[in-house]
């Protein structure tokens, strides 16, 4: 969670606020791949991509 607050005062620092969808949309993405991959669902998943 280090990371993610790390993140979060370089975002506000900087004034680059046009980064955070970016980044949402990446772990979304990571979290849909690595527990997708492992469920009864992942036929179903691999068909988005």
């Amino acid at each position: 969670m280090e990371i993610l607050k790390d993140l979060w005062f370089f975002l506000k620092e900087r004034k680059k606020f046009w980064l955070a969808p970016i980044i949402v949309v990446l772990l979304l993405l990571g979290f849909l791949i690595v527990f997708g991959g492992s469920s009864a669902l992942a036929p179903f998943i691999y068909t988005l991509f």
